[in-house]
């Protein structure tokens, strides 16, 4: 059931990955880049608590926000 519901937005990941990202300049301050610690939030902890996750790992991917080796917990 997890993986029916995380299905739609692990495609939008991927194809960030593959048709957007290589064509912008690599800009992500954190390791792993915030669309793969996406893929591995959703898989790891499902919808909702991967969807936080990410949304906080990706407004923390800013200026004056971190930077630095951050794996999924």
């Amino acid at each position: 059931m997890k993986k029916i519901l995380i299905a739609p937005f692990v495609l939008l990941v991927r194809f960030y990955q593959l048709a957007i990202s290589p064509y912008t300049p690599a800009t992500c301050r954190y390791s792993p880049t915030c669309s793969q610690y996406t893929l591995e939030a959703l898989k790891k902890h499902g919808l909702f608590k991967g969807g936080w996750l990410a949304i906080k790992r990706i407004f923390g991917c800013n200026p004056w926000g971190g930077k630095g080796y951050d794996p999924v917990p």
